[in-house]
C-alpha cells in the first residue's frame, strides 16, 4: 500500500488537515428550527452548542406549551448537527481514500 513511510507520513498529514478543515467548517455552520408555528427558533452551531433561542411573548404565559416547544425544537435542531456531522465524516473518509490508492 505505501511504497515508504514519506508516502504513510504525507497519507497522515493529509488526513489531519482534512480533519482541521471539517472542524472548522462545522464550527462555523448554523442551523436554526422554527416550532409552534414559529412561535420558538432555536439555533445550534455546528459542534450542537445553542447559540441562540427566541420565543414569542404569547408563550410566556403558558409554561407547559413553551416547555414542549423548546424541547421540540433543540431536539430538531440536534438532529440537524447530527446528520450534517455524519454527511461531513464520510465526505472526509472518502477523501481520504483518495490518499491511500495511488
Amino acid at each position: 500500500m505505501f511504497s515508504n513511510m514519506g508516502d504513510m507520513a504525507k497519507m497522515l498529514e493529509g488526513m489531519q488537515e482534512s480533519a482541521s478543515k471539517l472542524q472548522e467548517d462545522l464550527e462555523s455552520k448554523t442551523f436554526s428550527v422554527k416550532s409552534g408555528g414559529g412561535l420558538i427558533e432555536v439555533s445550534l452551531n455546528g459542534k450542537g452548542e445553542m447559540i441562540d433561542l427566541n420565543i414569542d411573548d404569547s408563550l410566556l404565559s403558558d409554561k407547559e406549551t413553551l416547555q414542549i416547544l423548546i424541547i421540540g425544537a433543540v431536539n430538531d435542531a440536534s438532529k440537524m448537527v447530527q446528520q450534517n456531522q455524519q454527511q461531513s465524516a464520510m465526505g472526509m473518509l472518502g477523501g481520504m481514500n483518495q490518499f491511500g490508492n495511488k
